[in-house]
């Protein structure tokens, strides 16, 4: 009803309102929580937006618009063999080494395609939680013992939360499994290789572009030496991927070489990594866009687009929130929010309950980047925090964040977005509660 809407307006208002009047600027708690929230939000842009975000908003294009429907479903529909989905879609994150919302534009697109809600679900939790190098950094930072309860917890939650998932909503999985069994076999509009190759180029490009520093007391070593030379790297795929542009999806090769010479040029001009990827991106988009060859080239451009419409905002007010709350914790960089870390450090001692299902709860809203919650976690434990707690934290943290939350919902709805977090909370706690008694 109409004053029902006028009623909300006016509650909002009053809200602001409220908020403003009674703003305890004097508070240097509250002053250090602002500073955290703007501190979080400026490093999440610079840091994480450009090199990660996009390059996943495009490698979700290709998902929605150069893979085929069929082919999703060979591997996550019902048409697919459940130990197939589920191994897919529970060992995805050793290959992706992304966090967990740089996942929802890559989970957002399998699921438009028709994937089952089990493996897309599986997909979801498995892609942050098993980085392979933030598994090795566990490892030896936290203990061999914590890196394998780690990466054995993760394959487990992936599988198990996704089949309950799948089996608590399995009256609509069951009408989409119906619907999917007459989907025809539609042939493929190129060699499934050459998708593989554009899809695996675009993956490589984004996890050596956003390969983490091993952490300080790690100088020497295979995964040193990738990150020393990740630009290296990262460029080898790029030549990879003007191959691709050109020979698969077939784009005019001057408009290409122009791309090509506009980013080299930004890179040389610029100290900084982030001009030539954003250099690059705008190309790719301009010349997709215009292409007249393939319309299929510039509905990639249009999908990423969508992509980014769809999750950029609702990122950027879980960000602002998770900092103001919880703080603003990268690199060197420790600013609390406005729920004291004492707090939290007190809270998570011991072995109980309570103190594992509360370190859940903190790791499900809390934001992680990719290895942050190595550090972080080693601060806690020299606080206080037992080993249970830190493991349920672990296995809560990385899959999850207020962020990632917001986005979630406006894919799959609140229902299925609350069960989920509760699964991941729940079993969490358990696992927790269990590696606390055994060591």
């Amino acid at each position: 009803m109409e004053w029902k809407k006028e009623i909300k307006i006016l509650a909002w208002i009053m809200a602001v309102f409220v908020f403003a009047f009674f703003m305890p600027l004097e508070s240097l708690r509250f002053k250090e929580a602002i500073m955290a929230m703007f501190d979080l939000s400026k490093w999440y842009a610079q840091e994480h937006v450009i090199l990660c975000l996009l390059p996943a908003f495009f490698i979700a294009g290709v998902i929605s618009v150069f893979v085929s429907q069929g082919a999703v479903m060979k591997y996550f529909g019902a048409k697919a063999k459940k130990w197939v989905a589920y191994t897919v879609a529970s060992v995805s994150g050793t290959i992706l080494a992304v966090c967990s919302c740089t996942i929802l534009p890559l989970f957002s697109g399998i699921h438009k395609r028709g994937a089952g809600l089990g493996p897309a679900i599986a997909f979801l939790y498995s892609g942050p939680a098993i980085n392979i190098l933030a598994i090795i950094l566990t490892a030896r930072i936290l203990g061999v013992e914590m890196g394998l309860a780690r990466v054995i917890g993760a394959v487990v939650f992936a599988i198990v939360i996704g089949s309950a998932m799948s089996l608590i909503y399995r009256k609509e999985e069951k009408v989409k499994r119906e619907e999917q069994i007459n989907f025809p076999d539609l042939p493929e509009k190129r060699p499934m290789w050459q998708t593989a190759l554009h899809f695996f180029t675009l993956v490589l490009i984004l996890v050596f572009a956003n390969w983490g520093k091993p952490g300080d007391a790690i100088t020497s070593g295979g995964w040193f030496w990738l990150w020393t030379n990740k630009w290296y790297i990262t460029s080898v795929f790029a030549l990879l991927l003007v191959f691709s542009l050109i020979f698969i999806l077939k784009l005019k090769w001057q408009h290409v070489l122009l791309a090509v010479v506009a980013t080299v040029s930004a890179a040389f001009i610029s100290n900084s990594p982030l001009i030539p990827m954003v250099v690059g991106i705008a190309a790719i988009s301009l010349i997709t866009l215009f292409d007249k060859n393939d319309p299929d080239n510039k509905e990639w451009t249009l999908s990423t687009w969508g992509f980014a419409k769809q999750i950029m905002p609702l990122l950027a007010i879980g960000v602002v929130v998770a900092g103001f709350l919880l703080g603003s914790t990268h690199d060197n960089t420790v600013m609390a929010g406005i729920i004291p870390n004492e707090w939290i450090a007190a809270l998570v001692g011991g072995n109980s309950v309570f103190s594992n299902f509360f370190a859940s709860i903190v790791g499900a809203f809390m934001y992680f980047a990719t290895l942050t919650e190595v550090p972080i976690l080693q601060g806690l434990m020299a606080a206080g925090m037992g080993k249970g707690p830190a493991l349920a934290l672990l296995l809560a943290g990385p899959s999850l964040s207020l962020p990632n939350m917001l986005v979630i919902r406006g894919v799959i709805g609140t229902q299925k977005t609350l069960v989920y977090v509760a699964l991941v909370v729940i079993m969490a706690t358990i696992s927790g509660l269990l590696f606390g008694f055994l060591f």
